[in-house]
């Protein structure tokens, strides 16, 4: 069990989590509701005042892995022992707390490799926060923040969920547990677009977000509308074409072989493959032959730095789009300044964790 922050003892008093889930359903209100108690922590995030999703510290995997085994019943592209995977590349962040959310990039990761659809993704994340929002409701003590900017930011949306709605299911008896697809369906879900499904994934990525920080002084409650992110339809069971798993091609130009074995170290083989060069010169030919998916490039390095190589690969017309993120310890205006010049997709500042690194890679590839 995770350790509680001494500070936040301090602050301990009586909650009331109906009142703090209605003060976070505005349409401006986008960010992270995070709640803890002695006995662990809840994050419950919102996107314009709808949950996009929710866990509970204590049980992150445990209920996921539940859930999976459920939908590998009727999925056949969902291997009843993918737990095993994910517990391999996402768990070994937790105890060190490197990954601020494993378990969402968990689901981003079957998505992205096809294990299931953003639609299932979304029944995935509606049963969890089902799960999550039932021993939330039974707190009585503890201390709340609220924070705007989150992990989940830059990553995929999958669904947008009405608060009310879940919270009367929770109230209900045996509310809990997978329903029917009909059941669902007619229950809170509708259609946000006609878009084909892979079309609203990046239009939800992309979209621009205005956020504003709830007023915990105020009682006004305004319901969201429910809506999944996709118009897909739920069978009996879901049958789908054998589909062969993508080996994303990372490519890392850095001077410091000590970065690049930490790169290696952090990316799990079955998933991606790490290719590594010290030497920039050389690498501009290798990027060429490798072709690869993303480049990490390292700004300061002796013969051709990050800024001038990045010009260059944007130059040739089979790189014009590859995403390039320019890694360094220097994080001032004027060198995100050049960043941007180059036309470089991101920036990753030294040093960093894994879920830093995981982050990036993830938003670009996905």
């Amino acid at each position: 069990m995770k350790t509680l922050p001494i500070n936040r003892y301090r602050f301990f008093q009586k909650l009331q989590p109906l009142s703090l889930l209605k003060k976070i359903t505005g349409k401006s209100v986008t960010g992270c509701l995070q709640v803890f108690s002695t006995s662990g922590s809840w994050s419950i995030y919102v996107d314009e005042g709808k949950l996009i999703y929710a866990c509970y510290s204590e049980k992150m995997f445990e209920p996921l892995y539940r859930n999976l085994q459920r939908l590998s019943q009727q999925i056949s592209t969902l291997p009843c022992e993918i737990h095993e995977q994910l517990r391999a590349i996402f768990e070994t962040g937790i105890e060190n707390q490197a990954i601020p959310n494993p378990d969402y990039l968990a689901i981003c990761w079957l998505v992205n490799q096809k294990y299931i659809s953003p639609f299932q993704a979304a029944i995935l994340i509606e049963q969890l926060a089902l799960e999550v929002l039932e021993s939330f409701l039974n707190l009585e003590e503890g201390s709340y923040e609220f924070i705007p900017e989150s992990f989940l930011d830059d990553m995929p949306k999958f669904c947008h969920l009405n608060l009310r709605l879940l919270v009367e299911r929770c109230q209900t008896p045996q509310s809990v547990g997978v329903a029917s697809p009909r059941e669902a369906a007619n229950r809170q879900t509708a259609p946000t677009s006609k878009s084909h499904p892979s079309e609203l994934f990046k239009i939800n990525e992309l979209k621009p977000k205005s956020k504003s920080t709830p007023n915990f002084r105020t009682n006004g409650y305004r319901p969201p509308v429910y809506s999944i992110n996709t118009n897909e339809h739920r069978g009996q069971r879901i049958t789908q074409p054998p589909v062969e798993k993508k080996i994303y091609t990372i490519f890392c130009i850095d001077d410091s072989p000590t970065v690049l074995n930490t790169i290696q170290s952090y990316l799990d083989e079955q998933t991606f493959c790490v290719v590594g060069v010290t030497d920039s010169l050389q690498a501009l030919m290798q990027i060429v032959h490798t072709k690869p998916d993303i480049i990490l490039l390292d700004i300061s390095m002796p013969n051709l730095d990050g800024y001038e190589l990045c010009s260059l690969l944007r130059k040739h017309s089979n790189f014009k789009n590859t995403p390039v993120i320019m890694v360094s310890e220097k994080v001032g205006f004027i060198d995100r300044a050049k960043a941007k010049m180059v036309k470089a997709s991101g920036y990753l500042t030294k040093p960093f964790t894994q879920g830093d690194l995981l982050k990036v890679i993830f938003k670009h590839i996905i």
